[in-house]
């Protein structure tokens, strides 16, 4: 119970610093023609995915902690987001992770993450925006120690933004994951296929400051046997706070707060999610002619 108190007063304090922050590189005064160009709303979502790439010449890391009750479960993310043209179309981002073992005895790394992602259509300063994305899932996690799922697996992600208002921003995702021999903590071996639904609403509140609701719902197979799988349904619904500090030298530091809650066939759940993003220059941008 002290928990979930300390954890209620910690994200009503942050919804109060968000409220009450000033930027002192922002003039209180600043009018911005386009929410969706501010870096807060383009790049900073937690857990449904966003359908803008980075800046030419702007590297983005990332760090993600989720943590569930009463199952216990957490994992620890980095990402690490490059884009490679001047347009920017192309973007190659991996993704690590830390999560304990399936009995809690230890933590060591997850299967790793490299994807590459198209800016197809728009931009963070259009109205609608989508960037398809592939990924390729190393087994670098011990799937004895449930920790991965001990092959090499494939994702594909469909990330939709949608500016519907001055103020209200909507991500919309889609994706499968397929590993053609995951295997149990046992050794077994099949073939799974996961599915992935999300959906987000980001109301820019101040220049520098977001809320979101985000929902989002997986579908994954569990090795059981050779040949067979069991498969497992989540549904999380997550109100959250985000806001950023400009530094010199276009640093942008995002701190933010998420409190997931099962519903439907997760219900009893409830959790903390926290989001660090640190945004800056990598080298000169070319001079306009």
């Amino acid at each position: 119970m002290k928990m979930k108190f300390n954890f209620i007063v910690n994200f009503i304090s942050a919804l109060i610093l968000c409220l009450g922050i000033v930027v002192p590189s922002v003039a209180v005064d600043e009018v911005m023609p386009h929410p969706a160009a501010l870096p807060p709303i383009q790049d900073n979502s937690f857990l449904v995915e966003e359908a803008y790439n980075q800046e030419y010449g702007v590297v983005q890391h990332i760090s993600g902690f989720t943590r569930l009750w009463p199952s216990g479960q957490w994992a620890y993310t980095f990402t690490q987001e490059w884009p490679f043209d001047p347009s920017p179309r192309n973007q190659f981002s991996y993704t690590l992770a830390l999560v304990p073992t399936s009995d809690g005895s230890g933590v060591g790394l997850g299967d790793t993450a490299l994807n590459y992602r198209y800016q197809l259509v728009g931009n963070g300063e259009t109205r609608v925006a989508f960037a398809p994305r592939v990924s390729l899932y190393l087994p670098t996690g011990d799937s004895r120690l449930g920790r991965g799922t001990g092959g090499t697996g494939f994702q594909t992600d469909l990330p939709l933004s949608v500016v519907i208002s001055p103020h209200l921003v909507t991500h919309w995702n889609a994706g499968a994951t397929f590993v053609p021999h995951a295997h149990s903590l046992s050794g077994d071996e099949s073939r799974t296929w996961g599915y992935n639904l999300g959906q987000s609403f980001v109301w820019l509140a101040k220049p520098r400051c977001n809320f979101l609701l985000e929902t989002v719902w997986n579908s994954a197979e569990a090795v059981v046997a050779r040949g067979e799988t069991a498969r497992i349904n989540n549904l999380l619904v997550s109100p959250g706070v985000r806001w950023a500090f400009d530094m010199p030298g276009g640093l942008q530091i995002v701190p933010g707060i998420g409190m997931p809650i099962g519903v439907g066939p997760s219900a009893g759940q409830k959790g903390v999610f926290l989001y660090l993003s640190f945004e800056h220059p990598y080298r000169k941008l070319p001079e306009q002619q």
